[in-house]
């Protein structure tokens, strides 16, 4: 699936609102009106309010019934964004011109945030050309050395986003820089560790194998080369990295030298969170938007 496809396959009845924390942003306001034009959400805008209207008369935003703009300081804009998903008036949290940790404070607020109990992970679709599929990398923005648990935990989360988007049963490779157990590196020890959990029902919706190299993960000639035989190897829909360098790196490396477009978004709350990086394109939180809004269409994120 292409995620342009992905845009297409949103109709009118799918369509959610979208609490952007600090809306005022150039970026965000031009990905508000693409997804607002194609009919895919509509939007509860908080922050400076002058500000945001400002921006959205520069993008030609005529009146819209299905769009608020709520005033609120910097240091309110992300808890007010936050109570309107935890209150139902909203179904997706977006971060705007806001630090990351702010909104996620706002996220575990005790009171007004989203919490669940489960992990907050990164779940990043990349539609790479030459590929048939999107590729999935969890995670390279939220957790940096996680451990074995955790890491069954962000593989369901992961599992669950794809598996939303149509992915009937995703294939996880636990990416290493080997493809052997090797005792001195923990990362392909933990993927052998996954593998077996997977294998006992410990961790579900998906089929988990590792550890991996990266290219007989998503290369089946890499794989038939080394003689890696299973059901994940050159096949897997979604890669876990090791730690937080190994997924910003490849997050960024498919980006800039493959030309890869993407949508991303933070699993594990009660909602989803469209987490993007203030650099990404209007066009990736765009992505990002969907990404969250067809996730919606199957339950328990």
């Amino acid at each position: 699936m292409e995620l342009e496809h992905l845009l297409n396959s949103i109709t009118a009845e799918n369509k959610k609102a979208v609490a952007v924390a600090a809306a005022e942003d150039e970026e965000v306001i031009a990905s508000v009106k693409q997804a607002y034009e194609r009919g895919i959400a509509s939007f509860i805008l908080v922050g400076n309010a002058e500000k945001i209207k400002f921006l959205l008369e520069q993008h030609s935003f005529g009146e819209a019934s299905d769009l608020q703009v709520i005033e609120a300081g910097p240091d309110q804009a992300a808890l007010e964004a936050v109570r309107r998903v935890s209150s139902g008036q909203a179904d997706i949290l977006m971060k705007g011109m806001i630090p990351t940790s702010d909104l996620l404070k706002a996220v575990l607020h005790k009171e007004a945030g989203l919490r669940t109990g489960k992990i907050l992970s990164h779940v990043a679709a990349f539609e790479v050309p030459g590929y048939d599929r999107l590729i999935f990398v969890t995670d390279s923005g939220m957790n940096i050395n996680p451990d074995l648990q955790q890491k069954a935990q962000i593989i369901e989360n992961a599992a669950l986003i794809a598996k939303g988007i149509g992915v009937e049963m995703p294939k996880v490779a636990v990416l290493a820089a080997v493809e052997t157990i090797n005792p001195s590196m923990q990362a392909t020890l933990d993927a052998s560790a996954l593998t077996v959990m997977n294998k006992r029902g410990q961790i579900s919706y998906c089929v988990v194998e590792g550890p991996f190299a990266l290219d007989n993960a998503i290369s089946p000639e890499a794989a038939e080369h080394k003689g890696i035989t299973g059901e994940v190897a050159g096949k897997a829909d979604i890669l876990l990295v090791p730690a937080i360098e190994t997924g910003n790196a490849l997050y960024k490396s498919l980006i800039y030298f493959s030309g890869a477009k993407v949508g991303a978004v933070i699993a594990g709350a009660r909602a989803p969170i469209v987490l993007t990086s203030r650099a990404d394109s209007a066009e990736s939180k765009l992505f990002s938007i969907a990404l969250a809004v067809k996730t919606l269409q199957y339950k328990n994120i």
